[in-house]
């Protein structure tokens, strides 16, 4: 399984790595995301942004990697938040673009396996021969498939939601084949 997701263009737009020219890039980035200029980003500014600013339609049409990466940046925060808790600031802009990438990864690892298309995974669809033989490649050998969806079936609903199966990824170390990992991260 192999995508047509441009993982270079992306890797390209997302400037997390810690070396001054990244750090360049994102504070031009953020102003670009910022239309008020008052230094602090909602979560619609970053969804405006995702499509204005950034054009990368496949991280637009996601909203879940974005969401997710958004509140994991802002809960990530040890500081007083300047601006409030719902807002993202300059600070932990680095760590938002480093989460969307790598949730963006899992949102394409979720989209594959989910083939009832229906933004969750049954355990029929988890256990199938086909998506258990594509998930082995992507986080190593599993012994018992039908006991690995349970555990990530946290909330006992029958169902793996992106955010469970994000969780279980991290936990994982999830990698797809398919992509181009940033090699400074």
């Amino acid at each position: 399984m192999t995508s047509e997701i441009d993982w270079a263009n992306i890797n390209e737009k997302l400037p997390f790595q810690r070396n001054p020219e990244a750090k360049a890039k994102r504070r031009e980035l953020f102003k670009r995301f910022d239309p008020n200029g008052n230094k602090y980003l909602s979560l619609a500014e970053v969804d405006k942004g995702m499509q204005d600013v950034l054009n990368i339609g496949e991280l637009f049409d996601c909203k879940a990697a974005v969401n997710r990466a958004f509140h994991s940046a802002k809960n990530a925060s040890q500081k007083d938040d300047k601006y409030g808790p719902e807002y993202l600031e300059f600070r932990e802009f680095r760590l938002f673009l480093q989460n969307l990438r790598q949730f963006f990864e899992y949102y394409q690892a979720f989209d594959r396996i989910d083939t009832g298309d229906d933004n969750r995974v049954s355990k029929d669809e988890f256990c199938s021969d086909k998506i258990k033989a594509t998930i082995e490649t992507w986080v190593g050998k599993i012994d018992d498939v039908g006991a690995e969806f349970d555990k990530i079936d946290t909330n006992g609903g029958g169902q793996i939601l992106f955010n469970e199966f994000v969780d279980w990824a991290l936990k994982k170390n999830l990698d797809i084949e398919d992509d181009i990992d940033s090699q400074d991260e």
